[in-house]
């Protein structure tokens, strides 16, 4: 009852609460019976139903500031602090090796099992039962968007600017999993100090390597 929902085919939140780690080796093809296809619904559903919030809520707003708030409260680090306040991680089944070494604890994976679990509910529930849920749960970070969040690649070039540093560079370093969900490893770098981000797409993981990199200058 973490997601405040009663599956009548509970089948579909095992499969979301299954981590790939604990059905590789099993004879199956890699991820088959995992949280992947779950995910990519979830995916869908958070865009869509974000995407109607706002649009309800900052009637005002344009496409633009309506996209940057979007972003925030789709990215790694905000689904892995909703994953993190409703416990979600400890219902994840790992692979043993995996559990030991905090698998259940890592942004990437808390943020790919809370998308899965949103994707097992709205099959099961229906967009209203998922619309409840997500507004539940994603109510404090909305609330934290007083104003239309900046760009943080728009921030970061500003910043390195005004103090004569050099342009970002920004490095994909690694690029992992399977074609319908990618993860990718972003660094970038300016005036010898790096930032590092990693999100299913490279703008979102370009982005959160900015904020990082911000962050280690104290901007």
């Amino acid at each position: 009852m973490i997601l405040g929902h009663e599956f009548a085919r509970p089948e579909l939140l095992r499969e979301a609460m299954t981590h790939r780690s604990a059905v590789h080796g099993r004879g199956r093809p890699r991820g088959k019976g995992s949280n992947e296809r779950m995910e990519f619904v979830g995916d869908r559903v958070l865009g869509l139903l974000m995407a109607e919030w706002l649009a309800e809520r900052f009637p005002r707003e344009q496409e633009g500031d309506l996209g940057r708030r979007l972003a925030v409260l789709v990215s790694q680090p905000v689904l892995a602090e909703v994953a993190e306040t409703i416990g979600l991680g400890e219902a994840l089944s790992v692979a043993p090796g995996e559990a030991k070494a905090g698998v259940r604890r890592r942004a990437t994976v808390l943020a790919d099992a809370l998308e899965a679990a949103l994707g097992a509910l709205f099959l099961d529930g229906g967009l209203d039962r998922a619309r409840e849920f997500v507004r539940r749960a994603w109510d404090g970070a909305m609330n934290r968007l007083e104003t239309p969040p900046r760009d943080a690649k728009t921030m970061l070039q500003e910043w390195v600017q005004a103090r004569g540093l050099g342009l970002p560079e920004y490095l994909v370093t690694s690029r992992v999993g399977p074609p319908h969900a990618p993860e990718f490893v972003v660094t970038v770098a300016s005036g010898g100090v790096t930032g590092c981000g990693t999100a299913g797409t490279k703008r979102a993981a370009e982005q959160l390597a900015a904020q990082e990199l911000l962050r280690v200058l104290g901007a």
